[in-house]
């Protein structure tokens, strides 16, 4: 079985399988040495869980390695990864798709509806299971989704002042501050510790090891802020995460949709503060217009 991911964070269930039974699983993502990577391929595991681009690299590369024998192939998060801007996302899979064998069991998970996936639908040549669960409401009843508007120069000092004000009343409470760029998740982490905030970050220019490591700190309240690129915005159900800001306005509707429901989870209330300038106007009302509120 080949699990695709955009971002391997959501693994917990696979690893826990392979400690309840006889299961060998790989996880192959970016930032982490690829030789000993393709040791542990050799081993010929049963579960392959792996980013498109560093499998990809390993295909290129590798003469004795093969997918030949692949019986499943798992794309999650499909929207993203067949998403027609994704140039790289896209080279990737074709050399991945051409390594496994034709008659495999494909199957796409995403929480988004894209007009790539309702393609993929149409052109396929079987007749293709297609389960597909409708909401008229994009984001939860029990979010409270706000916005502050705020001169671009001066952004951060409200984003210091709502984390301070957020830490004072609710010394419980996670936060998740979302941002576009890993440079400025790294120096908004840097600037909250300056000022003795508990924040880490969590970006795709981090290895492995310190993406997992930063996740565990924050799920355990070590630290009670998570500044995080979107790598962090799919997956992440986290119970003590009461507030989500947002550094940046997303661009599309649906990073907004993904990011702000990583709180207000399985019936539970959370807040919701997006940070927008004079600049941003046309995307919150592309959003609220996605999510039917105004």
């Amino acid at each position: 079985c080949l699990n695709l991911l955009p971002v391997s964070l959501a693994t917990t269930a696979l690893w826990t399988l392979s400690l309840t039974r006889d299961v060998k699983i790989v996880s192959i993502c970016g930032l982490s040495d690829m030789v000993s990577q393709a040791l542990e391929l050799s081993r010929k595991p049963h579960v392959v869980i792996a980013t498109p681009g560093r499998l990809a690299d390993h295909l290129r590369s590798s003469n004795t390695f093969s997918l030949r024998s692949i019986k499943f192939l798992v794309l999650d998060e499909a929207d993203r990864l067949l998403e027609q801007g994704c140039t790289d996302f896209t080279k990737d899979l074709e050399v991945i798709l051409a390594a496994v064998p034709a008659n495999r069991q494909t199957m796409l998970f995403s929480a988004t509806l894209t007009d790539t996936l309702n393609e993929l639908k149409k052109v396929a040549m079987n007749k293709p299971f297609f389960w597909e669960s409708r909401s008229e409401v994009r984001t939860v009843e029990q979010l409270d989704q706000r916005y502050l508007l705020v001169p671009e120069k001066v952004k951060d000092a409200y984003l210091v002042h709502l984390v301070q004000t957020f830490q004072d009343e609710h010394e419980d409470w996670s936060i998740i501050i979302f941002t576009n760029t890993c440079k400025t998740c790294q120096i908004l982490n840097m600037m909250l510790r300056k000022f003795n905030f508990p924040s880490v970050a969590l970006h795709s220019m981090m290895k492995q090891k310190q993406r997992f490591a930063a996740l565990a700190k924050f799920k355990s309240s070590v630290f009670k802020i998570l500044i995080a690129t979107d790598v962090a915005a799919r997956g992440l159900d986290i119970p003590t995460v009461q507030v989500v800001i947002n550094h940046n306005t997303p661009g599309l509707p649906k990073i907004y949709i993904h990011r702000v429901g990583r709180t207000a989870r399985a019936g539970r209330h959370g807040i919701a503060i997006t940070l927008v300038t004079q600049y941003d106007i046309h995307l919150v009302h592309a959003i609220e217009e996605q999510i039917s509120k105004l």
